[in-house]
């Protein structure tokens, strides 16, 4: 080989790369390792974390939502290094029952003969919103706002629902506020209507028919408590009944001893005995004339029924009494 093809060959090759400094190498080396120790520690903690698994999708409008958003964070926190035709085949493992499962079927018939193409699961979820009709949630959250009624709920219960349902329903303005009117109870509605200012936005019925229905149920819970409290016996009851004569002492109405009725109060020199039938004959007056008193010496009553034996009951001391008994 002539020295002029040499150099023409010299020519044609490319030049050689540059070398790497060993320093260079090494910042290498640490990018690797730290891309490594990275995915390593995402792994570990996704791995500690309890995530909640999807539910049977099985074809049914009204799960189409909870069931993408469900899948999306497990494979987020679970499975972010897998493969994406392995995400696809673990979300389409959780396609079943109803009319979901022919679906999968004829989904997974079409991937095999290349007709289709899911690549990933973002994919997957955009097909399965639209071939279940997740485009028709809005008219099915407007036939929830028109049946939707508070019943025997409280109105926070009543209002959590409602925002729930009216989340993307498109339902707004006046129409909003007459839906959420609508499924009130009758008595909290027509308070709030018929206020002295009443309420004119979506939040202002809201916030104020949940104040009314709490305070409403406060003071139906302290009616009751106080109700208790005044049927309870002796509560507030007063005491009945004059005051007892003769030693000034009060005294409480009791029962009487003919069988009914209360007897107290007045002086003790207007009390009688026992009441007696205005009917009955009485003995001892017709022979009270002829008979004198052995304690007094009076004529007209007998012993027993002496005034002054009982006068001398009350006046007696402990001395006088021993004194006639015998004593010091």
């Amino acid at each position: 080989m002539s020295r002029q093809q040499q150099q023409q060959q010299g020519e044609a090759s490319p030049a050689p790369a540059p070398r790497q400094t060993r320093e260079e190498q090494l910042l290498a080396m640490i990018a690797t390792l730290q891309q490594q120790i990275n995915t390593m520690l995402l792994q570990q903690q996704g791995s500690r974390v309890e995530v909640a698994r999807p539910q049977i999708f099985s074809g049914k409008m009204e799960e189409v939502s909870a069931f993408i958003n469900a899948a999306r964070i497990y494979i987020r926190m679970k499975m972010i290094e897998e493969a994406a035709t392995t995400q696809v085949a673990w979300v389409l493992s959780y396609v079943q029952g109803g009319i979901a499962k022919a679906w999968k079927d004829n989904l997974l018939d079409e991937l095999a003969k290349r007709e289709s193409e899911v690549e990933s699961a973002e994919q997957l979820f955009t097909k399965i919103r639209n071939d279940f009709g997740e485009t028709s949630e809005e008219e099915r959250k407007i036939e929830q706002l028109r049946t939707i009624e508070q019943g025997n709920r409280t109105s926070d219960e009543y209002v959590q629902e409602f925002k729930k349902v009216a989340r993307g329903s498109g339902y707004e303005g006046r129409p909003f506020i007459e839906e959420f009117k609508r499924g009130l109870n009758e008595a909290i509605r027509r308070k709030l209507a018929e206020a002295e200012e009443p309420p004119t936005t979506i939040g202002e019925w809201q916030e104020r028919a949940v104040r009314l229905d709490r305070n409403q149920r406060q003071s139906r819970a302290e009616q009751r408590v106080l109700g208790k409290n005044a049927a309870r016996p002796g509560g507030n009851a007063q005491p009945r009944g004059g005051s007892y004569g003769g030693r000034g002492g009060q005294i409480m109405q009791r029962w009487g001893d003919n069988g009914g009725g209360y007897r107290g109060g007045g002086n003790r020199g207007n009390q009688s005995g026992p009441r007696r039938d205005p009917n009955a004959m009485d003995v001892d007056r017709g022979r009270g004339g002829d008979r004198t008193c052995y304690h007094c010496g009076k004529q007209g009553h007998m012993a027993r029924n002496c005034w002054e034996r009982s006068k001398a009951r009350i006046v007696d001391t402990p001395q006088e009494s021993a004194k006639e008994n015998g004593g010091q």
